[in-house]
C-alpha cells in the first residue's frame, strides 16, 4: 500500500496543478475525496484506494490490482516569442506558450509555465508538468538567477545604472541588489544594450525599473535561467532538458 500523502501534493505530481494552485481549488470547494467535499488542506489520500474528484471528473480510481502511475515528468526549455502568453490559457484566444507543444503531449498531461515573461519579451521559459518543480523555482524564497539582453532608450550614466545595481523603489517595494552593465558593442545614437541579472522576478520588474529611471524599455530578451543557456533555440522551438540539466537547476535552486 502506498503511503497517504496531501491531496494538494498529490495533485501537483500529476501535473493537475502546482501545489499551491491545488490548494486553492481544494479551498474553493472544487475537490472531493470519495465523493465528499475536502474541507481540510490537510487531508491525506491514497491514489491507488481513493477516489479524487476535480470539478467532479475524477482524478484517480479506486483498484485493488492496479497499480497507477504518476505521468512521466518533463522539463522542458522553451524560446518563447514575442506575442505568446505566459498562461496556461487566455479569454482572449491568444497564443500561449502551451500551444507551441504537441498536441499529444498537452493531452496526457497538463503543463505549467515556471514563472513569467511578459507578451512582447522574447527567451528562456521553463515549462513542465512537475507541479513540485515549479512551486519551489517560484517561491519567493529563492533568488535563481536570470539573465537578460535589454535594450533600453537613451544612454543611462553610470551613476544611473549604480542606482539600478543598488536597487529602487517601486510601489511594491525596494528591488534586491542587481548585476547591470553595458554591453560592449558600438553605441547606438538612440538606445543601449544592457545585460541585466535579477535575483528576483516581479511582474514587469525590468520594464518598470528602466521606466523609473528615465530609460524605457525598447527591448528584453532573457537569455538564461541559472546557467541553463537558451543557445541555439530559434522563436517557438524548445527541447527537454537533460538529467544533468534538472539536476543541475535543482542544486542551484537549493543555493539562493
Amino acid at each position: 500500500m502506498v503511503e497517504p500523502q496531501r491531496l494538494q501534493k498529490i495533485m501537483a505530481r500529476w501535473g493537475v496543478a502546482s501545489r499551491r494552485q491545488a490548494e486553492a481549488m481544494i479551498v474553493a470547494g472544487r475537490v472531493r475525496l470519495n465523493g465528499k467535499v475536502v474541507a481540510e488542506l490537510g487531508t491525506k489520500a491514497d491514489p491507488q484506494r481513493d477516489r479524487i474528484e476535480l470539478d467532479g471528473k475524477p482524478l484517480a480510481r479506486a483498484s485493488s490490482n492496479f497499480s497507477i502511475a504518476p505521468p512521466q515528468l518533463r522539463y522542458i526549455l522553451l524560446h518563447k516569442p514575442a506575442g505568446a502568453i505566459s498562461t496556461c490559457s487566455d479569454p482572449k484566444g491568444r497564443q500561449t506558450v502551451l500551444d507551441l507543444l504537441p498536441e499529444a503531449w498537452r493531452s496526457q498531461t497538463r503543463f505549467f509555465p515556471v514563472g513569467r515573461l511578459d507578451a512582447a519579451s522574447t527567451g528562456a521559459l521553463l515549462l513542465t508538468n512537475d507541479g513540485d518543480f515549479t512551486l519551489k523555482l517560484t517561491h519567493p524564497r529563492y533568488h535563481l538567477p536570470k539573465t537578460y539582453r535589454v535594450e533600453v532608450e537613451g544612454h543611462p550614466s553610470e551613476t544611473v545604472l549604480q542606482q539600478w545595481r543598488e536597487g529602487v523603489a517601486l510601489e511594491d517595494g525596494r528591488t534586491l541588489p542587481a548585476r547591470v552593465h553595458k554591453e560592449r558593442i558600438k553605441p547606438h545614437r538612440h538606445c543601449t544594450i544592457l545585460t541585466v541579472v535579477l535575483q528576483e522576478g516581479r511582474n514587469r520588474q525590468i520594464r518598470r525599473v528602466a521606466a523609473q529611471l528615465g530609460f524605457p524599455v525598447r527591448s528584453l530578451h532573457r537569455q538564461a535561467i541559472g546557467s541553463l543557456q537558451l543557445g541555439q533555440l530559434k522563436p517557438g522551438q524548445f527541447r527537454l532538458l537533460q538529467k544533468a540539466e534538472i539536476h543541475m537547476i535543482k542544486y542551484e535552486q537549493l543555493r539562493t
